[in-house]
């Protein structure tokens, strides 16, 4: 009895909170507000954070920002983007970087800093929880 009491509160918690609108935990990929690019592809976001292609696909060049190692932002970006775990990225990079093929993201301390910078430089991409995202980003890739 108490079992199902249990049950029907967590699903009628669930529905309140669909209801409600309560969102997911979103993680979305932004330029600045000023950048010439308005949308990509969640592939061509992994490409650019998984070193694949350091260039938009207007040709021009992409620099990726990065937040820090133990953020849980990082975390589902990455599976969600890349379909990658945190040690697998990691290896991609230390291969890459091992090999002179390339330079890992410049990483940002939080989502402050990751819009911050953005805004110094168009021609660089992060990201950021949905949360977080005001006027001066744009969002141009979901998962």
């Amino acid at each position: 009895m108490r079992f199902r009491l249990l049950i029907g509160l967590v699903l009628a918690c669930g529905i309140a909170g669909a209801a409600l609108g309560a969102p997911p935990d979103e993680v979305v990929a932004v330029v600045s507000a000023k950048s010439s690019v308005t949308a990509l592809t969640a592939s061509e976001v992994a490409d650019i954070f998984l070193g694949k292609s350091s260039r938009f696909p207007d040709g021009t060049q992409a620099t990726p920002i990065d937040q820090p190692e133990e953020s849980a932002v990082r975390d589902r970006f990455y599976s969600r983007y890349t379909g990658k775990s945190p040690a697998q990225v990691k290896a991609i990079w230390s291969k890459l970087i091992f090999t002179g093929r390339g330079l890992p993201p410049v990483q940002a301390a939080d989502a402050a800093q990751v819009k911050k910078m953005l805004a110094a430089n168009p021609a660089a991409i992060g990201y950021i929880d949905s949360s977080h995202v005001d006027a001066g980003v744009r969002v141009v890739g979901r998962p």
